[in-house]
């Protein structure tokens, strides 16, 4: 690359560093904390395997349209009732959430609890209602 155009075009540059350094992070972050990721393919295969849903998004987000036979525990109470999955230990579990954010928080606990096999679903109910996916109230 030439040195010129990095001078000229140095905030270009340290955008493109920067969204690489995020998506490569984002990536890696994601294999060392043993979680994967679930796109809407992958969750629905989860779904229809019988894997474990598990909602952890807050009481009226939930009411307002769910996965069907989603399980409901909020993150926030999710510590104090994580013995309420312990029957899934070794069931695939798919979480979701909103967006993804909360979920993936989740995971990470559920993993730390010992649970072996935990998605994340990627772009939560957002992505789930986009692909025209089944909704619940």
């Amino acid at each position: 690359m030439d040195m010129q155009f990095l001078q000229d075009n140095w905030m270009l540059a340290s955008l493109a560093l920067a969204s690489g350094v995020m998506l490569t992070w984002s990536f890696i972050g994601s294999k060392l904390s043993g979680v994967e990721q679930a796109d809407t393919l992958k969750a629905t295969r989860l779904y229809n395997d019988d894997a474990l849903v598990l909602d952890v998004r807050e009481d009226k987000e939930f009411a307002a349209g769910h996965i069907p036979k989603a399980k409901h525990i909020p993150l926030g109470q999710l510590d104090k009732r994580i013995n309420e999955l312990d029957k899934f230990k070794g069931k695939p579990i798919l979480v979701t959430c909103r967006s993804g954010q909360r979920s993936a928080r989740a995971c990470g606990m559920l993993k730390k609890a010992g649970f072996e096999t935990v998605y994340n679903q990627a772009g939560g109910i957002i992505a789930w209602e986009r692909a025209n996916l089944p909704v619940t109230k």
